[in-house]
């Protein structure tokens, strides 16, 4: 894994942090070892501890919320990473000393070394200090070489917006977050619960569903395990392919 750079591979890091080898390209979605989120305690390591990871090309950041954007992670990343941003983020990162940046709009594409990255909508919010609220997007990241497509789902709530990404993608392995969803009351405009991340599986018609944002850190009333086991279940009363559905361990590899 460390020094792959040929093959395709992704590991789960726990949370929303994936570690995507593609294209010849290292590449971390929302890198987060901290460990502790407000006043938790994280309740699992990290699959790879961070002096392990390899040099870092880019890094794809959905949203400023802590559980996402993580500054004194960043700090200790290997390598001379390029950041893709939200629009609205760029100005934080110039703040703190960071110069390669790219910020990027709903529906946005660009071309990096070889693959095409695009920044998709997301049903979501954010906010990192009293002043901040909602100033800088939300979003996922799909990421395009000439064979494969992966979707980075970020944080979301259900929306028709998988439908249209689904119009525009013929995605193979979508990291879709299950957790932080209850009480549902409150939190389903902005946390998908396990049920309906199946739906947009299903609307999004990709090959495969690896389930992230679970486990790691308690952000609502739910817990890792039950998320895990509401979305077996939904899985199995849809009646769907049991190969489609890729449930890793943390720091599990998949090549």
């Amino acid at each position: 894994m460390k020094e792959n750079r040929s093959r395709t591979s992704y590991t789960w890091i726990g949370h929303s942090t994936f570690l995507l080898q593609l294209g010849g390209l290292n590449i971390l979605t929302d890198p987060v070892w901290a460990k502790r989120m407000g006043f938790q305690k994280r309740l699992t390591d990290p699959g790879i501890p961070l002096e392990d990871l390899p040099e870092i090309d880019v890094v794809v950041i959905s949203h400023g919320h802590y559980d996402h954007l993580d500054f004194p992670t960043l700090k200790q990343l290997k390598g001379n990473p390029t950041y893709f941003v939200p629009i609205g983020l760029k100005s934080l990162f110039i703040k703190k000393g960071y110069q390669h940046v790219r910020e990027m709009s709903w529906w946005e594409s660009t071309e990096y070394k070889g693959i095409n990255i695009h920044f998709v909508p997301a049903q979501h919010w954010t906010r990192r200090s009293l002043n901040d609220m909602n100033t800088s997007h939300w979003g996922g990241w799909i990421f395009q070489t000439t064979s494969e497509t992966f979707y980075f789902v970020g944080d979301t709530g259900y929306f028709s917006g998988f439908k249209e990404i689904a119009a525009r993608f013929m995605i193979d392995i979508v990291f879709m977050p299950i957790g932080a969803y209850e009480p549902e009351w409150f939190m389903a405009d902005s946390h998908i619960s396990p049920e309906y991340s199946v739906k947009a599986f299903i609307e999004l018609e990709a090959k495969h569903f690896v389930p992230m944002h679970y486990g790691a850190y308690r952000l609502a009333d739910d817990t890792g395990p039950e998320a895990l086991e509401r979305l077996l279940r939904e899985w199995e009363k849809r009646q769907l392919p049991k190969e489609q559905l890729k449930v890793l361990a943390i720091g599990e590899t998949v090549l």
